[in-house]
Formats: C-alpha cells, structure tokens, sequence
C-alpha cells in the first residue's frame, strides 16, 4: 500500500466492508502504536512526586476517572467523531487543515500560486452543507482583505503544529515508552538497583531503531499489525484478570464524582499530577494525520471496537490491582500488575510495541519534513525513495541522524520517565491546542456552520486542553523546558528559510524582463540561436527571470527551442496526471519559445529523470497540435497573451501526440503511418525523433512546421541552464534583516540539498548561471 497515496484512499471508499477491515487492521500498525502503548507510563509518572497512592484508594480511582473520561473525551469525541472529518481529499494532518483554510478563504503564503491552480479538481473541493451565515461570510472577506495576518497565523500555526508533532511525537511521545518498557527489566529480574542497565538498553534498541531505517518502512512493515494486536490483546487480557481477581467493583471509579473527589482531597497537587494523566492520549493526533493512509471509516472502526476497550480494560485492571496494594509507592507501575510468570513475555512484546509505536512515528517525520521543504517551509533535504513500488516510503539521513543523537542526548540527560513524561506532555498538548484554534476555522469557513458552535467547539475542548497545559507548563524546569527550546530553534529555522525564500522570489519578480525585452535586444547584440532544446528552470510562473537576461547579454546565443519550466507545489495534496502540465507560449510562436509549469501536490513524489523530460516535450508537443493561444507573429496581442497557458496531461492520460525515439538513417520530415497515425519526424543520420501524432483533427501547416522544429531540437539534445544566485541584504537594510540574510539564510542555502533536478540532470548538458541577489 503506498502510504501517500490519496488515489488509494478514494478507491478504499468503494471497496467492500472486507477491504475496510483489513485497512482496519493495517492501520493498528500504523496509527496506533503509539497510543497503544501509553499504559506503561500513565500511573508511574502520574504517581512520581505530585500525590501518594494511599489506603482510602481516593487517588488511584480518581485518576483512573481522569483517564477514562481524558480517553473519552479527546481521542474518541474529538478526533474520532469531529477533526477526522476535517480531510482534504482523502488526507489528514496539519496540511489538511492548512490547504483547506487557505482555498476557502483565498488566501495562499505560496508566491508561486496562479489563478489556473483553483482549477484543479483537488482544489475544488464540494462542500456539502448549509449556506454561509452572514457572521462565516464577514470573516472570510475581513480574512481576505487582511490576507497577510491569515497568513501569519496559519504559518505560526503550520510551524507549530509540526515542530510539536515533530519533537512531541517523534522521541518524546515514544522515549517514555521504550525507556519504561526496559525499566520492567528491574521488576522482572526481582532486584533492586538496575538503573545504570535501563539507560544503556534503551541507547541500544534507539540506535539500531535508526541504524535500520534505511532499508525502508516495507521490509519490516509486516510486522507492525500483529505486534500491536499482541499487545492490545495482553494488555486487556491482564486488565480483565486483574478487574475480576483483585476488584471487581472497580468500574464504578469511572463516575465524574470520583474525579471531584480526588481534585478535593489533593488541590494543587493534584493539578499538577494531570501532566503525568495528559500521557494516556499521546499518539492521538496520528489518527488524524495518518487518515491518508487509509480511511475514516477504517481508523474509526479500529479505534471504536479494538483500541479503547483495550487501553480502558488495561487501565482498569492497574486501578484494580493497585487499590490493593498501598505499600508499593515505589513501583506505581505497569509491570507490578503483571503476574509473576508473565513478565518476561510482557516485557519483551513492550519492547516489541514501543519499537513498532516509534518506527510509525519516525516515519510520520519523514513525511513530514518532505510536506515542510515542498512547501517552502523547511530547508531542502536528501530525500530517498526506499521503495520502487511504494512512493511514500521514503528515508531522510539528515533527519534520521539528527533526531539519533537528540533521542539518545535526551534519554542519556533526563534517565527517568518521569522527566521524560513532562517534555512529552507538554509537546502533545500544544499539538491537540493548536489543532482545536484551526478546526474552529474550519467549522466556520469550510463546513459552514454557526460561529456558536464553534466558540462551543473551542470552549469545550479547549477548557480541558488548557487545563491540562498550564498543568505542563508548570513543570517546565522539570523537563517541559526542552521542547519549548528545541521548538524556538525550528520555529527560528524554518522561518529565516521561509522569509529568505519568500524574498529571493520576490527580488525574481521585481527584476523579471519582458520578452520584447528580449526580441528587441536580439539585432543589437547579435544573438543567435543553436541546435537543440534549451531548458531553463526558474521560480517563475509569469516573465522572463534576470538571470537568463544576464546569461543572455554576457553569452548572446540560445538554442532554437527555448523552454522556461517551473516546477512548484500547489496546496493540495494530489495532482492528477491529466492536469500536471500547463503549457504556453512566450511571445509569438515563431520564436519557439514555451513556458512549462509543472505542478505537484506537497503529498506527490516528484519525477526527476528522463521519463519526465520525454513527458515534458511530449506535452508541449500535445499543446501545439491542439493550436490553442497560437500566437502569429503578427499578432497586435502577443504581449497581452503571452502568458495565458492551457492544461495539458502527461502522454500517459490523452490520446493525442506520442514520443518516439530510436535509431535510423531519417527521413523526409513526414512519412504516412497506418490508417489512424501519422509521423512527424526530423531529417537525422544517427537518431530519428519521431511524434505520433492522431490522423484526426488534422494540424496546418504551420503547427507541422513547429512541431517538426521541436523534434529536431530534442534530437539535438537538451540543454539544462540552472541559476546559482547568492543572495545578500541590500545596503541600507537594517541590522536584523542582515543578520537574518546574510548569516541566517546565507547558512542553510550552503548547506541545505540542491533543488531535485539540479542533482538529475547530467552534467555534461549542464551550464549554470551565477548572479547576486540584492534583497
């Protein structure tokens, strides 16, 4: 199954209810290793130092309360029931929520974007609901005069979101769990001083965990189901003997009255004890921001029928065991609930989980990060494709490695759940609050809804995120600390590469030439044109960039076919193959001068080798033969018109023009094929490039002519012109923007990857351009 695949997800909704199930039980694999696993750490860390387990058993119960109305509450009614509708096209996640906002109310932080990517069927998305109140309508049109505040929040909101996903739910939301699945190595050895084994056991299985990760997610994919079914199944096993063995009555801790009774007797306390309860929900924001890889109704019916009763019976059954048990202050534990013969075999199936639970996460990140750069969020990365059937599988070394050595400096610094529960408590519930801020927005300007329910949305369970995050915040010399510093250090990354990107763009627009520029600088210069197709990639959608007028007036020659492609992401997540390329001219058509936009959804794996450039020419030839915006040279409104473009699909998805190339003496320029295709081909001795074209609609003769210079120009090879800018503040900008440029984004551009099809292209055809850019 691709993993970032929505065209898979459209299908599954047609499929019968036996493919639902068996995406059901994938995606507890996936989704819900980490939640699966919360058990561990729940009661040790909530127990650790804030309140004392005692006889009356008023603190054991009203935490179990906590737990279970926390479960019900959060992951159930919220995410279950309400965020899991929030999909765009199939896909979940922080982008969902972001590429939804930005269409509904007009907005967009991409400089790139043009008025034809609204007509992309991603794009317009149905909504199926009630007209707009007056209050929704106001909003959207205060949103969209006052776009750039929109902006700045959703970006504030975007970065925070993923920065927290990133920290919380990357090693914080699993270090709790490997670290207490091996600190079960001193319950079930029956000794005492076994902290200098935890820590070292716990480096190990975190460093093979990513020594691994480059042979992909599909090599050991297989096993992620069965574990997490072992494991919810032992969980829930025990949790019922405990129930019937220990306590029986212990179901009637699930009363909200039990929970006043505890937040009575323990005050402050007791309060300050909710970060340690807020780790019963760790993993829950993956049901939403993996919902791409499967469907709603198969995360839900995972969850509903498998996962809660799971994780309540397991809770239950600790309570149960541990309300009769007041002596154990020290182990107010998962392992201690365990009976005696079994806790070598529970112990290695919670390695086993916690592994499964952080290999899921891990590659949630990569996601991610890939999500982050093509949005021009992130700096450029290494991004391999560890599966050649699957393009979602994919593997980042920069990110692997980073994220090895700050794991094992966290676990090596903090050693103890307890601090490491503060630091993921904290990461977790900024996720679940940021995610409840968007979803009001999108109750209002999506589903269009009354702004009242809304505000209730938010009162509700925004009450009891806060609630539980000033419980967080207040521990933040006791581990909480470091996720708000690592998460400043990406915020400040991500937007020096934002703002610096954002402004080398704009200085590419304020600077861009008209091609009458261009035609009337041609006599005066001498210019002439070469064999072959010249390819230059640049930023923009729209003019000709100044670094192709500075390459043209130091070196006057280009080639007889002049191609300016683009290749951006658009805020959705897919983009059909039939609507990848738009394709214009520049200028009159006998220049023989294109301009390509190719566009991909931030979720699309982009292709970067010779198929695409066959596609790319074979799209450019579709677009000649079907004449549309053909300009003459005579024209009055070629400028007017030079920069209207027509969708065109790759060769794979119409029925028009097809690429041919092999090996042949040539020929007379057009020969006669079978009854339904004919050739259009270049004279050659070595090679001959042909383009199959239909017998019907018939092309004039001036279509022939072009097509049959754009054969001729890709037999002789196809030149790749890249820009290398160097980018400075210009004199005059002030200290901060300097330091942001000059030092800041001057860093990460040299050590940030090349563009993709910079490092695809050969470098023999390969001329690059350098220019200084004075933002």
């Amino acid at each position: 199954m691709d993993l970032e695949s929505g065209v898979y997800q459209n299908q599954v909704k047609k499929e019968s209810w036996r493919t639902i199930l068996i995406l059901a039980y994938q995606s507890l694999g996936v989704v819900y290793g980490d939640l699966s696993t919360s058990p561990l750490y729940v009661y040790q860390s909530t127990f650790a130092e804030d309140i004392k387990h005692s006889s009356t058993n008023e603190e054991i119960y009203g935490v179990l309360s906590l737990v279970f109305w926390t479960l019900t509450l959060v992951p159930l009614l919220k995410y279950v029931f309400i965020v899991l509708r929030a999909d765009d096209n199939g896909e979940g996640g922080t982008f969902a929520l972001y590429s939804l906002l930005c269409r509904h109310a007009k907005v967009n932080s991409l400089p790139s974007f043009q008025q034809a990517d609204e007509d992309l069927s991603a794009y317009k998305r149905d909504v199926v609901g009630p007209a707009q109140t007056s209050f929704g309508a106001g909003l959207k049109a205060t949103l969209e005069r006052y776009r750039q505040f929109l902006v700045c929040v959703l970006c504030v909101c975007v970065v925070l979101l993923e920065f927290e996903l990133l920290i919380g739910l990357t090693f914080y939301a699993f270090f709790p769990a490997v670290f207490s699945a091996v600190s079960g190595l001193e319950i079930a050895m029956e000794k005492e001083h076994h902290k200098y084994v935890e820590v070292p056991v716990a480096c190990i299985i975190l460093i093979a965990l990513f020594a691994l990760q480059h042979y992909g997610t599909h090599r050991v994919g297989f096993l992620f189901a069965p574990v997490v079914v072992t494991w919810l199944l032992c969980i829930s096993v025990i949790g019922v003997y405990n129930i019937f063995y220990w306590n029986p009555h212990v179901y009637q801790a699930l009363s909200p009255y039990y929970i006043y009774i505890f937040l009575k007797k323990t005050q402050r306390e007791g309060w300050m004890s909710l970060g340690g309860i807020l780790l019963c929900i760790t993993g829950s924001e993956a049901m939403f921001a993996d919902l791409g890889h499967f469907s709603q109704v198969s995360i839900k019916i995972a969850f509903t029928s498998f996962v809660y009763p799971s994780l309540v019976l397991a809770y239950m059954g600790q309570a149960a065991y541990l309300s009769q048990h007041h002596d154990m202050q020290n182990h107010v534990g998962f392992y201690v609930s365990v009976p005696e013969k079994l806790r070598w075999p529970v112990l290695v199936i919670a390695i086993l989980a916690a592994v499964v639970g952080s290999q899921a996460i891990i590659t949630g990140t990569f996601s991610i990060i890939k999500q982050c750069s093509a949005l021009g969020c992130f700096p450029r990365v290494k991004i391999v494709h560890t599966s050649s059937k699957f393009h979602g599988q994919i593997y980042i070394p920069e990110i692997n490695w980073s994220l090895m050595i700050l794991c094992l400096a966290v676990t090596i610094g903090f050693r103890d759940t307890r601090r490491l529960g503060n630091a993921s408590g904290l990461a977790v519930i900024t996720v679940m609050l940021v995610t409840t801020c968007l979803m009001s927005l999108v109750i209002v300007l999506c589903w269009r809804r009354s702004v009242m329910l809304a505000i209730l949305f938010v009162v509700f369970f925004g009450t009891i995120e806060a609630l539980y995050f000033t419980a967080s915040l207040v521990k933040f010399l006791e581990g909480a600390w470091v996720p708000i510093a690592l998460s400043f250090f990406f915020m400040l990354t991500m937007s020096i590469w934002h703002y610096g990107t954002l402004k080398t763009y704009e200085f590419d627009v304020q600077n861009k030439v008209s091609v009458d520029w261009l035609l009337k600088l041609g006599p005066s210069l001498g210019i002439v044109r070469v064999r072959g197709i010249g390819l230059i990639h640049t930023e923009l959608v729209s003019g000709i960039p100044a670094i192709f007028s500075h390459f043209v007036t130091n070196l006057p020659a280009f080639h007889q076919v002049l191609v300016f492609l683009c290749v951006k992401s658009v805020p959705v997540p897919h983009v059909r193959h039939e609507e990848r390329f738009l394709v214009g001219h520049i200028g009159p058509r006998g220049h023989r001068i294109y301009r390509c936009v190719v566009r991909y959804g931030y979720r699309d794996a982009h292709k970067d080798d010779l198929e695409f450039e066959n596609d790319l020419v074979c799209s450019i030839a579709e677009f000649i033969r079907t004449g549309k915006v053909a300009l003459t040279d005579e024209d009055p409104d070629s400028a007017k018109h030079s920069d209207e473009m027509v969708v065109v699909g790759s060769p794979s998805t119409h029925q028009g023009i097809q690429f041919c190339e092999d090996e042949g003496s040539g020929g007379d320029g057009e020969t006669a094929g079978t009854s339904e295709l004919r050739e259009i081909q270049s004279p050659s001795v070595r090679k001959r490039v042909r383009f199959v074209i239909p017998e019907s609609p018939a092309i004039e003769r001036r279509a022939r002519d072009e097509l049959r210079d754009l054969a001729e120009g890709r037999e002789g090879g196809v030149a790749y012109i890249l820009g290398h800018s160097y980018v400075r503040a210009k004199h005059g900008s002030s200290l901060m923007k300097k330091m942001v440029i000059n030092l800041g984004y001057d860093f990460l551009r040299r050590n940030c990857r090349a563009p993709t099809y910079a490092l695809s292209v050969p470098h023999a055809s390969t001329l690059e351009v350098g220019m200084v850019y004075h933002i």
